[in-house]
């Protein structure tokens, strides 16, 4: 039987445990950290999703379904959505979980300090009803806010109080930042950041127990050849992500298989909108749309996705996939690749023979560092001179905070599976909760309005409608250059039952170990 068929299978099975069993998977880029209000970025919150939980959670099929919560249900008027707690919940230090953890949970990860909070944009405030009820109040009707906060994960407040972690540590640290106390299937048993990070099953947990692991070992191997040794030899039973180039390689080996789909994550280029001068000292060219017009001619994605995604990967128009619900067909076509309209733009902007960086991370997508340097080679034809400053993500992130920036390079991926959460993240102003990862600067005042009423329209056809609008002032003016959806490629050992979601996050509690296919 096909390999990803007996996966796929697997995956759907519910048995309890059988026997103890260590799992181990890798991956190329270590959380950050353990506190789950200080950084968004999938490695992140993909990992805490293991030990962390929220009130509502994604399962197997994306679909939202209760976790901190069992119900929920709109509050009369569009005023904001009461929250039906689960009773008998305790924190992995025993703490028992109640609806102050939720109201703790939300100032925290609404404060300045922290970098979720673009999710509570809309919200004014969270009411605590009873020790099981809460309600969170709105500006506005906002009828897809469950799924806007799949990925919100509540804290113990005494815990984070006794601690000294009462807020997010994004550019710092503090006691969050390696400790965790959250209400998970699994709890954290060790953390040497960059090195290993161990996890054993919360016997406490509320839910069924669906998986027979009884320690996660967790390693970051940014060495894609060394990352594929480890799987081929038997030291490793997953990797993420499976080289494009050695995929094949993988596939024929004995005992191994490449498990792939298509993430939700659309991987753009973006620019330094507001900046006055370059980082060299010269004229912002990208403040000129026609420069940012011509990037978007002169970069061959069909190209990139033969040569270095290996045919693995799809074109992107938008910044979100065809599959994300708002999508805009209206704006499905992506602007076609053009050396000679490249090249006038570029004339017409006085922008030839300019000089800038190109900021890259090296282990945070699928072949980044290789895709920014064939985008380097394909500028150089039309007349840009771009200089590669390829680092580590941990490092990424905050160069790009600081505006150390020309053009940089970046993957989205919605976590509302939503058109509007790009538009809230991205293209908004920047502002305390609004435009958070907006690192160019980009302001369009038709966009900041727009926002509130997409995030609250319920009729379809008219929010679909501005969904089209928005996308259409987004390509006109090319706040980003959308290139390609990121192909998910995993390298997993036989015998090994899991689920891959097209958010690429690793759910432990759906992995069992020795099954026989």
């Amino acid at each position: 039987m096909n390999r990803y068929i007996v996966a796929s299978a697997l995956a759907l099975a519910t048995a309890l445990p059988v026997q103890a069993e260590t799992f181990r998977w890798a991956a190329t880029t270590d959380p950050q950290t353990m506190d789950p209000h200080a950084v968004s970025s999938a490695p992140v919150l993909g990992f805490l999703n293991n030990v962390y939980e929220g009130l509502v959670r994604r399962g197997r099929d994306m679909a939202i379904e209760g976790a901190l919560a069992t119900s929920w249900e709109p509050l009369p008027d569009g005023a904001g959505w009461r929250f039906n707690l689960r009773e008998g919940v305790t924190f992995h230090g025993g703490e028992a979980f109640t609806a102050e953890d939720v109201r703790f949970s939300y100032e925290r990860a609404s404060s300045e300090d922290s970098d979720v909070a673009s999710w509570f944009a809309p919200v004014s405030d969270v009411v605590v009803v009873d020790e099981f009820t809460v309600d969170i109040l709105t500006s506005s009707p906002q009828p897809i806010f469950p799924d806007s906060i799949a990925n919100w994960m509540i804290m113990d407040s005494g815990w984070a109080a006794d601690n000294g972690a009462e807020r997010p540590a994004r550019d710092a640290e503090n006691y969050a930042t390696r400790n965790v106390n959250g209400t998970g299937a699994f709890q954290l048993a060790s953390r040497q950041p960059d090195l290993e990070t161990v996890l054993v099953p919360f016997d406490g947990w509320w839910g069924e127990v669906e998986h027979n692991v009884t320690e996660a070992v967790f390693t970051p191997i940014q060495n894609s050849a060394t990352a594929v040794a480890a799987l081929l030899s038997g030291d490793i039973d997953l990797i993420d992500p499976v080289p494009v180039q050695d995929a094949a390689r993988v596939n024929e080996s004995d005992g191994v298989y490449v498990l792939d789909g298509i993430e939700a994550r659309v991987i753009m280029l973006g620019f330094a909108h507001d900046h006055d001068t370059l980082q060299n000292g010269g004229e912002n060219i990208f403040a000129d749309v026609r420069v940012r017009q011509a990037v978007a001619h002169a970069v061959n994605v069909p190209a990139i996705l033969q040569a270095i995604m290996g045919g693995n990967a799809e074109e992107a128009s938008q910044l979100v996939s065809p599959a994300m619900r708002g999508y805009s067909e209206a704006n499905a076509e992506r602007p076609a690749y053009d050396l000679d309209r490249a090249r006038a733009l570029i004339a017409e902007a006085g922008a030839d023979g300019a000089e800038f960086t190109l900021s890259c991370p090296n282990d945070r997508y699928l072949n980044d560092e290789a895709v920014c340097q064939a985008i380097v080679a394909m500028l150089a034809q039309v007349g840009l001179t771009a200089t590669l400053d390829a680092m580590p993500v941990s490092n990424y992130w905050p160069e790009l905070r600081e505006d150390n920036f020309d053009m940089y390079l970046l993957g989205w991926s919605p976590g509302t599976f939503d058109a509007e959460h790009p538009i809230r993240f991205l293209v908004h102003t920047n502002g305390e909760r609004l435009g958070t990862w907006n690192f160019g600067g980009y302001s369009n005042p038709r966009i900041d309005e727009m926002l509130p009423m997409i995030q609250s329209e319920i009729d379809d056809s008219a929010r679909q409608a501005m969904l089209d609008e928005a996308a259409s002032i987004i390509q006109d003016d090319m706040v980003y250059v959308p290139m390609y959806v990121q192909p998910l490629l995993w390298g997993v050992r036989d015998g090994i039952e899991l689920t891959q979601r097209p958010d690429n996050f690793f759910i432990l509690r759906w992995v069992n170990v020795g099954a026989e296919n």
